[in-house]
């Protein structure tokens, strides 16, 4: 089938749309047409086996026992419907048109029903009927041919694809949740399974591939496509889950229209619900939410991090709570294959992310320390930086992330760094935040480009060599080193010293606590250089008074905090012997892993300040991927007569322009 015959069984479909105008808003067409061509072609795969289905019915009529697993086996497909009724014979009597839809409906099996049920079909048919537009919606379907012998699974993906994208685009502000471009989908599969090229090509090769968000099947569908086009005769089973309801029930139709098995996509939250249990995959894919919080699945996702630990998904840490991206990363890294003892299994992860969860995270942070465990095991192959506004919901830049647990060799302790941000073209007409698109020659580059990275980067003279970089895994990686300087004071008794005194609750404990003040007053504009003569003032005046000076080390502390003064010159407070830090001076550096810190101190930090020393109790590990960092190329700016000059050129031409007007 040819795609001109998509685009016309897409348009029948979606001519529909000319008898919704008026009473139903553009963004709402697609809850009538999308199920609708569910019915419709369920109607057409079915209709061969319909009396076979029948005698079925008839056969167990009577009798209690389930007949789920027979009237399957009659049909020959995954679902089945049990009436006699079809969209033809309903349309043919208009008052009943209704009631006799409702029927047909639930005659379905379980899983089907369920899918039209997502959709709230039972409501639109009400509602077209209170509109009078049943029975003429009815009779646009009875026209639309969806037998398989004329449309074929694989097209009738297409057609639905289609319909999908032109519903998406009715309700653009929306468009982000339930469509992820195309031609991004394209790219992305094209990274994620084309290093597997040649292993697809093996007679009778099975793959399972896995969308943890998988919204409307784009993705899973455009992997299935690929890997056909490598291997016509490969299987290919595609799992998902979804947490929303209509992009569920479109994901769940594409299958059962497809002829996959409409069960392999799961319905709830993949991080408190999983739906495919310890199943692994080879390839996973996935467009998550960007900054989306997980305070709704807190609880579950924290009672795995806590007490499964690696059994579960999350023992390598968590995400701040609003942007659970990372936390997809995890689920999708669980699901991997394990690598075997000759090299096989294994599989391959592909997922789009913002900048965020490049360095979002100080060390020891979750975020850092999911980075770091991705790092640490080599899982991370590469990070592609794309073009802004290729989204129909942001305009941000984005970032797909391919890891696998099976790297080539030369790819080995390594990650591949690729800026694609060139790689666009403007559109004629912008969709949303969508205003850039990727061609197919874009397609090309950059795949082609990520395949050769490695070489690419090597060689200086390649076209492309400041497009490219490849970096050993530890080179993300930093030791955060804390900085101190000595706290140095000087002490004295002024009007604000002697405020500060009196709030301090040590003295407010006091029985005499407003006569200790007023014998520390008689100190008044009194300094001195060292803490031992200032104790000693103190403590002859207050005796002096008549008072005893009160012991114990919070005490002396408190005293210290209020007549001490921050004084470069001041005299080094120590702590049983050692130098006191001072908060206040501390400072923290990123030193790359593998340095020698001190080294670092006397190279970076001495020099400028001489007192500072590390506290190495206080030193941590991070990881980030400054990724457009790395591409980073300085610009100098103009030459100041060439901005003086064009200066005195606008005032000139502005010069002009007013002549003109007071003419």
């Amino acid at each position: 089938m040819n795609s001109s015959k998509h685009t016309e069984l897409a348009n029948h479909a979606w001519s529909v749309a000319d008898l919704l105008r008026g009473d139903y808003k553009q963004s709402d067409y697609g809850k009538v047409i999308l199920p609708f061509t569910v019915l419709r072609r369920l109607e057409c795969v079915l209709e061969p086996t319909r009396d076979k289905v029948a005698e079925t019915v008839q056969r167990f009529e009577g009798q209690d026992i389930d007949t789920d697993h027979f009237l399957r086996r009659a049909s020959g497909h995954s679902f089945y419907n049990t009436s006699d009724l079809t969209l033809k014979k309903i349309v043919g009597d208009p008052q009943s048109a209704e009631r006799n839809l409702q029927i047909y409906v639930s005659s379905f099996s379980a899983n089907a029903r369920e899918v039209l049920d997502k959709y709230e079909f039972a409501q639109q048919i009400k509602r077209l009927d209170d509109a009078d537009l049943l029975y003429k919606v009815i009779g646009k379907f009875t026209d639309l041919d969806l037998r398989p012998e004329i449309v074929p699974n694989h097209n009738m993906g297409y057609i639905f694809e289609e319909l999908i994208r032109r519903f998406a685009e009715q309700s653009n502000e929306t468009a982000g949740e339930h469509f992820t471009p195309r031609e991004v989908i394209k790219l992305m599969v094209n990274l994620l399974i084309e290093p597997d090229g040649d292993a697809l090509t093996i007679p009778g090769v099975v793959r399972t591939v896995m969308d943890p968000a998988c919204g409307t099947g784009g993705m899973l569908s455009a992997a299935e496509e690929f890997i056909r086009k490598h291997n016509p005769e490969a299987t290919v089973e595609v799992y998902g889950q979804e947490l929303n309801p209509e992009s569920w029930a479109i994901c769940r139709s594409d299958l059962m229209i497809k002829g996959q098995d409409p069960e392999n996509i799961a319905f709830g939250n993949s991080f408190s619900d999983p739906g495919h249990g310890r199943e692994k995959f080879d390839f996973l894919l996935a467009n998550p939410p960007f900054g989306v919080e997980w305070k709704k699945v807190k609880e579950a996702v924290e009672y795995e991090h806590k007490h499964l630990g690696e059994a579960g998904r999350f023992a390598a840490g968590l995400p701040r709570i609003n942007d659970g991206s990372l936390l997809f990363l995890q689920h999708m890294i669980s699901m991997m294959k394990p690598v075997d003892t000759k090299g096989g299994g294994g599989s391959r992860v592909a997922i789009v992310f913002n900048g965020s969860p490049l360095f979002t995270g100080a060390a020891g942070s979750g975020e850092s320390e999911i980075r770091r465990w991705i790092l640490e095991n080599d899982w991370l192959e590469g990070i592609v930086a794309l073009p802004d506004q290729l989204f129909y919901n942001t305009g941000i830049s984005t970032y797909f992330w391919i890891l696998t647990n099976r790297k080539s060799p030369d790819h080995k302790g390594k990650v591949i760094l690729l800026d694609a941000r060139d790689q666009f073209q403007k559109m004629r007409k912008s969709l949303g935040d969508k205003r850039k698109e990727l061609s197919k020659q874009h397609i090309a580059e950059i795949t082609r480009l990520y395949a050769e990275a490695v070489q690419v980067a090597a060689d200086p003279e390649h076209p492309q060599h400041a497009k490219v970089k490849v970096f050993d895994n530890k080179a993300f990686g930093y030791q955060r080193i804390t900085v101190e300087r000595p706290l140095k004071l000087r002490f004295e008794v002024t009007e604000e010293t002697l405020t500060a005194l009196a709030a301090a609750k040590p003295v407010q404990k006091l029985a005499d606590a407003e006569a200790f003040v007023g014998a520390v007053r008689t100190l008044l504009g009194s300094s001195w250089t060292t803490k031992s003569d200032a104790l000693v003032a103190l403590k002859d005046a207050v005796v002096a008074a008549g008072l005893l000076w009160p012991s114990g080390a919070p005490f002396a502390k408190a005293v210290r905090e209020v007549v001490g003064v921050r004084d470069p010159e001041g005299e080094v407070q120590k702590i049983k012997g050692e130098s006191e830090p001072d908060a206040e001076l501390r400072d923290y550096e990123n030193v790359p892993l593998g340095e020698d810190v001190e080294e670092y101190l006397k190279r970076e930090v001495l020099p400028h300040v001489p007192d500072a020393w590390i506290d190495h109790t206080k030193a941590k590990i991070g990881y980030e991927l400054p990724v457009t960092r790395h591409f980073y190329s300085y610009e100098p700016p103009r030459p100041l007569t060439e901005i003086d000059a064009e200066l005195k050129a606008l005032e000139a031409e502005i010069q002009v322009l007013l002549g003109e007007v007071t003419k």
